[in-house]
């Protein structure tokens, strides 16, 4: 079993970013404890495969939802409801320096990130979620200490979309009670509601296409801090693959981790704590990515490949339905 993270010091560097961490109380490396088999993805069967069941959902845009929505054959994925599902889900061979065994991973890529065929020449995203909540029976308590990590190929940058801005995101759904006043005619009253929030790491470019400087410049962007601002990251000096990580922790917090390669993440792979929002997380979910493009119809999406998206609990209790 890996270690926890309690309250560490470190002073690390990570693609030319110091960070200088003094994790929150609480904090571990994401992958610590029990793996539930029962979700996530090694996409390692040949025959994996997904049912689009296009029109895909636009319901951020048009609110439509065009059910019914896209799947995968083995229960596991399915196609976000609000913004839909990339263009492209398809399994591909391992690319180089993958997990030592890996035969298959998976391509998320897409062209059409608004309306098909209707460009908008506007930045929109579509998501790809793995389907935690119904196969577990529900969602999971802070306080079996949940955690996701997943491996991201990034390709040559010379593959990448030229444009600024955010192009691919690694992302969590949570969710916790948040108490709000009602007001009616000389009388006020407060109620308590559900409220789901999702933070996660982006990866960003600034493209030299656009800056006009000599190179281009990745780096991560971290969603988000107590007031609900997304704030930079470390650089992202290499491409090829990448282990992400969060963790949350029973006090209601969210921890980031990052490391260059395929490797488990560790210790020194921390880069923040946070209270997205100013909420303290309550209950799992799910996870998620995102596919960023500038949507005019002819560009794609940066072609970016995961592999091997697992779901962990540090307090096993009740962690299986099926």
């Amino acid at each position: 079993m890996r270690s926890y993270f309690i309250a560490i010091h470190a002073s690390i560097m990570l693609g030319g970013w110091a960070v200088h961490a003094h994790a929150q109380s609480g904090a571990f490396v994401p992958g610590t404890g029990i793996e539930l088999k029962q979700v996530g993805d090694d996409f390692e069967d040949p025959n994996w495969r997904y049912i689009p069941n296009n029109p895909k959902s636009t319901e951020d845009i048009n609110e439509r939802q065009n059910t019914p929505i896209g799947k995968s054959a083995n229960g596991r994925w399915f196609e976000g409801i609000k913004r839909g599902h990339p263009d492209i889900v398809k399994r591909v061979e391992t690319p180089p320096g993958g997990l030592p065994g890996s035969t298959g991973a998976l391509l998320l890529q897409s062209l059409h990130t608004g309306i098909p065929n209707r460009p908008s020449h506007q930045m929109h995203q579509e998501d790809f979620i793995c389907n935690v909540q119904y196969r577990m029976g529900g969602k999971i308590s802070v306080a079996q200490q949940p955690s996701i990590t997943t491996r991201v190929f990034l390709p040559p940058i010379e593959q990448w979309e030229k444009r600024s801005g955010p192009h691919f995101a690694f992302r969590a759904a949570l969710e916790t009670t948040k108490i709000e006043t009602k007001q009616r005619f000389l009388f006020s009253s407060t109620e308590k509601e559900n409220e789901v929030y999702w933070p996660g790491l982006f990866i960003l470019l600034e493209s030299k296409h656009r800056t006009g400087n000599e190179h281009d410049y990745a780096y991560f962007r971290i969603r988000s801090n107590r007031n609900g601002g997304d704030f930079k990251g470390p650089q992202i000096t290499t491409t090829g693959w990448w282990t992400l990580g969060m963790s949350f922790s029973a006090n209601g917090a969210v921890h980031y981790y990052a490391r260059q390669g395929v490797e488990d993440l560790t210790s020194q792979d921390y880069l923040t704590s946070q209270f997205p929002y100013g909420y303290r997380c309550e209950r799992f979910r799910s996870f998620f990515y995102n596919v960023v493009n500038g949507d005019n119809g002819r560009t794609w999406t940066t072609p970016f490949i995961v592999d091997d998206p697992k779901v962990f609990v540090t307090n096993g209790g009740r962690v299986a339905r099926r």
